[in-house]
């Protein structure tokens, strides 16, 4: 029998008490286990990319690509149950105790797991109190600061057939931590979706608006560090008068997004807004007004421009709150950062993003969305032609975007870093690859799209290239970056020989606030050959003002892409070297 050993998250958990619940009425006490498994249970594994190994009875073995998602499907499932036994007398009650370890596992040629990596889920599983999860020290450490929840901190424990005893955390699920006093209040990106309202009154079309809040919490809850209330929580609102405030402070969130959808014979609306739960003020606000085609296509599509436009104004409350905290965490330095990443590619804005993913890895080194971020300024300070002498480039982002990505698989900031470095190399079937591998990870991420959109046409894959990009536009229509994805896609204008079309979206890009000389030599590029020289010195002349670098030389050996538009440039002023 073949075998592969591998570093795996394991989860394993067992049902509390479960002989004596058996022994009371046996087929009973199946017959939810098994209900609970397939609509609770099984569900939430797989949306955070569990593969169950094996059933034990009344317990399980589950396998995670990253300790986050082990412990964040822990903590959901932990969380249904607790709604689910609301009301159920304390002897009826199904419970589960869990333990979660990250170590080497012997994965056989039939899928089964052996080694001590699930030994030691076992043990943790085997101390843990109902409703608990019990984490290893190694588990603990790759997760602590995402979680809200009340830890006990259980020292070094002897654990059955294990050598050494090992440190213990216990997560107290339903016991939120206790605030610092500097930090009381919800915790950061906490946020429920309301169930949207069905304007139209027509009840066959309650099962496309509750699919929009479904899709859309799920969708919500895989924004790295975002708290998002549960479905069966959020559904007990529906229908009724709600009172902001109030349910912030009930539920303990920041942010509440409540919406609409009407649908006529040909058309549907939908109406969002996203509400600051502490104060009541709206701080965005959509509308959607589409022809009706496939519906379920339609839902998807609703869901993902949803949440891809929320992790932007999400990102940019919480950077206007951390600016106002006096005692800033590397929470608030994490997400001054990437608002500074979604202002703009200028050196000094790289910079000030820099400074503040450095801040929140003074205190927190093993931050993987920091590390990331940090990454990404590197890989676009290399690809943007910005580089100090003194730098080693590709040891900062690999080094840094390997780290991100060791503490969490599906980190796309990684993945976006090193697509970027791949281009600005010039290995543009690397960074294909990469994007590609970061899509799989997140299919509607908008920012990926553009990432592929741009390698695509130093690849000469003009098409697709034009369809990434209006992807990206159609997933986030009001992207921070937007007017530098309007510059993508006039790179593909231009490729697919379309130049007023190439002319028109580099304008938009520069008019909409994109005004780095990639896109006024985009502008000159199209410009020259259509032989509308006057307008092509100009632009190329703000291109050599905003970077004097620009030759032909460095188009051949950064931007090749722009080669056939090189005598046409030459003409319009452009140095040789």
């Amino acid at each position: 029998m073949s075998e592969t050993r591998k570093l795996a998250a394991i989860l394993v958990s067992d049902v509390v008490g479960y002989s004596r619940l058996a022994g009371a009425d046996e087929d009973r006490i199946l017959a939810r286990l098994r209900t609970l498994r397939s609509d609770l249970i099984d569900p939430i594994i797989a949306v955070h990319h569990g593969r169950i190994v094996k059933r034990t009875g009344d317990g399980s073995i589950v396998e995670f690509r990253s300790v986050v998602d082990a412990v964040r499907c822990a903590i959901e499932v932990q969380n249904g149950m607790r709604e689910r036994n609301a009301g159920v007398a304390d002897d009826q009650r199904i419970q589960f105790r869990m333990g979660i370890h990250v170590g080497d596992v012997v994965e056989e040629s039939d899928g089964d797991l052996m080694g001590d990596g699930v030994n030691i889920a076992a043990r943790l599983q085997s101390i843990a109190q109902a409703g608990a999860i019990c984490l290893s020290e190694d588990a603990y450490r790759q997760v602590k600061q995402r979680l809200d929840l009340k830890v006990d901190d259980l020292g070094p424990t002897p654990l059955k057939n294990i050598a050494e005893p090992m440190r213990v955390y216990s997560l107290e699920v339903g016991r939120p931590a206790e605030p610092a006093r500097e930090k009381s209040g919800p915790p950061r990106l906490s946020i429920v979706v309301l169930p949207f309202v069905n304007l139209g009154g027509d009840a066959e079309q309650d099962y496309f608006v509750d699919g929009v809040t479904e899709n859309l919490t799920t969708d919500l809850s895989r924004i790295r560090g975002a708290f998002v209330i549960g479905r069966n929580t959020a559904f007990t609102f529906k229908g009724k008068p709600v009172d902001i405030k109030k349910l912030g402070r009930d539920l303990n969130v920041r942010y509440v997004l409540e919406g609409s959808i009407q649908r006529s014979a040909s058309r549907i609306r939908v109406n969002v807004q996203l509400v600051d739960a502490e104060t009541d003020h709206h701080l965005w606000g959509e509308r959607f007004d589409r022809p009706v085609v496939d519906l379920f296509e339609m839902q998807d599509e609703i869901v993902a421009r949803l949440a891809n436009t929320l992790d932007a104004q999400l990102t940019a409350a919480e950077a206007g709150r951390a600016e106002r905290t006096p005692n800033p965490d590397f929470m608030d330095f994490y997400f001054q950062g990437r608002a500074w990443l979604n202002k703009g590619r200028a050196p000094e804005i790289l910079a000030k993003a820099r400074d503040f993913f450095e801040k929140a890895l003074a205190v927190d080194s093993n931050n993987s969305q920091a590390l990331a971020g940090l990454a990404l300024t590197y890989a676009i300070d290399f690809q943007q032609g910005w580089r100090a002498a003194e730098v080693d480039y590709e040891s900062k982002v690999f080094g840094l975007a390997d780290r991100a990505l060791a503490l969490d698989r599906d980190n796309t900031l990684a993945y976006l870093a090193k697509g970027w470095y791949f281009n600005g190399c010039r290995r543009h079937s690397d960074a294909r690859r990469i994007v590609d591998g970061g899509l799989a990870v997140d299919p509607n991420n908008a920012t990926l799209f553009a990432l592929r959109s741009i390698t695509n046409s130093y690849l000469s894959q003009f098409e697709q290239a034009k369809s990434d990009v209006l992807t990206a536009m159609r997933l986030s229509p009001r992207d921070p970056s937007l007017s530098q994805w309007r510059n993508f896609l006039a790179d593909a204008e231009r490729g697919l020989g379309h130049l007023d079309a190439s002319i028109e979206e580099s304008s938009k890009a520069i008019d909409g606030g994109y005004r780095v000389f990639y896109s006024y030599l985009n502008l000159a590029a199209a410009r020259g050959m259509k032989s509308d020289m006057e307008e092509a010195e100009k632009a190329l002349a703000e291109a050599l003002r905003l970077n004097p670098k620009l030759s032909a030389k460095w188009i051949n050996e950064l931007k090749p892409i722009l080669r056939p538009a090189l005598d046409s440039l030459r003409k319009a002023g452009l140095p040789e070297e």
